[in-house]
C-alpha cells in the first residue's frame, strides 16, 4: 500500500491519500481525541503523540498537529498507523459512528435562499476546499448573515478568514443578493 501526502494551506495540517475509499459519503470530523470513539482509524491516529485533530473525506484523511511538534517527527508514525488500519480490515467508522452529510437543517421562511446557499456551497466551495483537505458546511442563515462551519484543514487555517471574506462571501453575495455577510462558527 502506498499512501501519498500533500501539504495544505494550513501548515499545521497534512493531507494523507491512502489510494482507496475512506468514507463512502459525507465527512467525519474529530476535532479532539475524545471525539474519536466513533472511529477505529481516528483512534489509531490520535494515538500518535502530537496529533490534535483528524478529519475524513471520501478519499483522504487530514491530520492536524500541535505547533510544538514537527511533521518530520510524526509523519512516519502517522503513515504507519493509517497503513496498519487499512491492512487490518477494521472499519473506518464504528457500527454506531456515522459520517456527517454536512449541512445543518434550516426550517423557516428563508428556505429558498438557504437552498441556493447550500447548492452554491456544494457545487463551488466544497469541492475546492476538499482539495485542500477540509470542508465548509452550512450552519445557519439569519438576517442576511450566513454562518459556516470550517472543518479539517480549514479549521484554524491562517488563510481561512480570507477564504471566507474574499472568496465565499463574494460568491454568495454575487448570486444571492439577500446575503450580506459570511461568518465562521465553532460547533
Amino acid at each position: 500500500m502506498f499512501i501519498q501526502t500533500e501539504s495544505t494551506p494550513n501548515p499545521a495540517t497534512l493531507k494523507f491519500l491512502p489510494g482507496q475509499s475512506v468514507l463512502d459519503t459525507g465527512t467525519a470530523d474529530f476535532p479532539v481525541a475524545e471525539a474519536a470513539n466513533a472511529s477505529p482509524l481516528a483512534q489509531r491516529i490520535f494515538a500518535v503523540e502530537g496529533v490534535t485533530g483528524v478529519f475524513f473525506g471520501t478519499d483522504f484523511v487530514t491530520v492536524t498537529k500541535a505547533d510544538s511538534v514537527e511533521w518530520d517527527h510524526i509523519k512516519p508514525a502517522l503513515l504507519g498507523a493509517i497503513m496498519e488500519h487499512f491492512q487490518s480490515g477494521d472499519p473506518v467508522m464504528a457500527v454506531d459512528g456515522k459520517a456527517a452529510s454536512g449541512h445543518a437543517d434550516h426550517d423557516g421562511e428563508d428556505g429558498e435562499i438557504v437552498s441556493q446557499i447550500k447548492e452554491l456551497l456544494d457545487t463551488r466551495v466544497r469541492p475546492a476546499v476538499a482539495q485542500d483537505g477540509g470542508d465548509i458546511t452550512f450552519h445557519g442563515f439569519d438576517r442576511g448573515v450566513v454562518y459556516l462551519h470550517m472543518q479539517g484543514a480549514c479549521a484554524g487555517c491562517p488563510s481561512s478568514t480570507l477564504t471566507l471574506k474574499m472568496g465565499i462571501e463574494n460568491l454568495l453575495r454575487h448570486y444571492i443578493p439577500e446575503v450580506t455577510e459570511v461568518r465562521p462558527v465553532a460547533v
